[in-house]
Order: structure tokens, then C-alpha cells, then sequence
């Protein structure tokens, strides 16, 4: 996990305004009662390693604008739903999420400023939106796309100790460790099985370096798409004529949303209808969200391919 520096230990408890006559301890009627302070106040200032660097954090955020999906899911997982007042275009989960017209990919800094934001967290720095936030004062997190498991946890941790919620993050990057062990622990490993992720229908794959390819790993999986010409970052493009000479045993599929892509649609390109996984039933249709964002529902993706080694294995 990146440090997380506590700057200030405890807080000030509420206090009672005591509006006595005489001698009385007795508040008068119309005392006020400070409000407790809320739960992890007492955390602040904090200190937090993101991607642009050391973000020191005056107090506890009321005013979370989130332009990354992943960070979306990541800041409701962690006890900071409450705190988000405004979230991006494509922040579809969970459902309570505040969804505005906001977007990540273009950002626009007055619209930005308009919510009047304590706190904005970022996956990418389009437009040189961060340097344009700081400027006025605003906390930004950039919190760039994962490309291993360790730095999606260290994520989810960043968040919860900007947010007041540690203790929550810190169990649910335990409990996120713990079921993926067991899944991939729990996996048969003597087939070999060999296997093809599909982002689109261009199509595009992804490489055992991603973050994608290292779920796959844990599971034994061997990755066609290892062996492209050109690995181009870890995403490469692949031909019709590459997956279907590799005939891979397992296919997954995360563009069934945005493109409707299915068992039987493959089965209709020239060539894959007499791939082994058409052939066999082994394509699975994953969710094109679950499949390329890198928080707390990875643990889900987890599953679905542990199930579809499970199955794979005994057939």
C-alpha cells in the first residue's frame, strides 16, 4: 500500500453550550449541542501517494466529485457514498451514484468548479485538468488505471484514507485478497487450458502484462494473445485468422454490451464456427464494466472465470 501519513491525531469532541443562571450547571432551554464530529474526522489532515504525487488533504471531504467509474464504485464500497455529490457520464454503479453530464475524458473545469467540490478524483489528466483544478485550491487524486491487482488495492486504500473511511478500505482490500486467493487457489490447473479475452470486435485482446491478463493468470490460464506480432502496450489488435489458428479452449467475451457480441455471433465470423470454444459452449459473456475497471467488483470477474476454469476442467 502507498503511505498514508496521519498528520494530526484525535479530534475535539462536541461540546455542550451551557447557558446557566446562578449557580445552575443546567443548560437553558434553547442550548445548542454541537454535532459529533463525523466518523474518521478524526483521521485529518492526511496525506495520501497518488499519481500526481503527494495530496495533503486539510479535513474530511463533503463534496466528492468522481470522474472514474472504477473510483466511483471504489468511494460507495469503502462508506463514502454519502460524500459524493456528483460522479461522471459513465459512472453507472452502484445505482445511487449521483450520475451527472460530467465527463472524465473531456473534462470541463467551470462545470468542475460549479459543484463545488472539497475533493475530485480523476483516472485520467485529460486537458491538463489536474494542474487546472489545483489552481484553484481544489484536492485532486489521480487514480490512473491499475496494471496489477496490488495497485488496484492500493487504490481502494488511497481512497478510503482521503475519505475518512481507512478502516472500511483496509477491510475490503482484505476481504477482496482473501476470496481471490481462494478462487484461484480452488482452480484446477493440470489442463492447460488456453484461453482469448475479447475488448471489441476490431478485435483488440489484452496481454498476460495488463491487469486484465493477471486475473486470467491466477487461474493457470494460458493467453493467445501472448503471442500476438505486435503486443502494442499490452493491447493488441489481432486478426480473425490469429485467434482462429490459435483455437484457443476458452473465450471471454467483455463486449457484450457495447457491441451484443455472443456465442452465437462468433459463430458467424468466417472461420470460428469450428473454434473448440464455439464448438463446446466454452464462451463466456462477461459484463464489459466488470471486465475493465479495476475495483472492488474484480472479485466478481474473479468468479466468473474461476467458474468457467471449473467447468472447462471437468468436461
Amino acid at each position: 500500500m502507498r503511505p498514508v501519513r496521519t498528520a494530526f491525531a484525535g479530534a475535539l469532541l462536541g461540546v455542550l453550550t451551557l447557558a446557566g443562571c446562578g449557580q445552575s450547571p443546567a443548560p437553558a432551554p434553547d442550548a445548542a449541542v454541537a454535532s459529533p464530529a463525523p466518523s474518521g474526522a478524526a483521521d485529518f489532515p492526511v496525506t495520501v501517494e497518488a499519481g500526481n504525487g503527494s495530496i495533503a488533504i486539510a479535513k474530511r471531504p463533503e463534496r466528492i466529485v468522481s470522474l472514474s467509474p472504477t473510483a466511483t464504485e471504489s468511494l460507495f464500497a469503502v462508506g463514502a457514498g454519502a460524500q459524493v455529490i456528483a460522479v461522471d457520464d459513465q459512472s453507472n454503479h452502484p445505482a445511487e451514484a449521483p450520475k451527472t453530464d460530467l465527463s472524465g475524458f473531456k473534462p470541463n473545469v467551470e462545470a468542475i468548479i460549479a459543484k463545488k467540490p472539497d475533493l475530485v478524483v480523476l483516472a485520467n489528466d485529460a486537458d491538463n485538468i489536474v494542474a487546472e483544478l489545483t489552481k484553484v485550491n481544489v484536492p485532486v487524486l489521480l487514480e490512473p488505471s491499475a496494471t496489477k491487482l496490488d495497485e488496484a488495492y492500493d487504490q481502494i486504500a488511497d481512497l478510503g484514507a482521503a475519505t475518512g473511511n481507512k478502516a472500511k478500505a483496509d477491510e475490503l482490500v482484505a476481504g477482496m485478497k482473501k476470496q481471490i486467493d481462494e478462487l484461484a487457489a480452488a482452480a484446477p490447473k493440470d489442463k492447460k487450458l488456453t484461453f482469448y479475452h475479447e475488448l471489441d470486435t476490431t478485435p483488440y485482446s489484452a496481454t498476460s502484462t495488463t491487469f486484465i491478463g493477471q486475473i486470467y493468470g491466477l487461474f493457470g490460464l494460458t493467453n493467445v494473445a501472448d503471442k500476438a506480432p505486435d503486443a502494442a502496450g499490452g493491447y493488441p489488435k489481432l486478426s480473425a485468422e490469429f485467434v482462429a489458428q490459435a483455437d484457443p479452449d476458452l473465450i471471454f467475451l467483455a463486449d457484450t454490451k457495447c457491441c451484443a457480441q455472443s456465442r452465437d455471433t462468433l459463430a458467424k465470423r468466417p472461420g470460428w464456427s469450428k473454434l473448440s470454444a464455439v464448438k463446446n459452449d466454452q464462451v463466456i459473456a462477461l459484463d464489459d464494466d466488470v471486465a475493465s475497471r479495476w475495483g472492488p467488483r474484480v472479485v466478481d470477474l474473479a468468479k466468473q472465470v474461476g467458474d468457467a476454469v471449473q467447468r472447462a476442467a471437468t468436461e
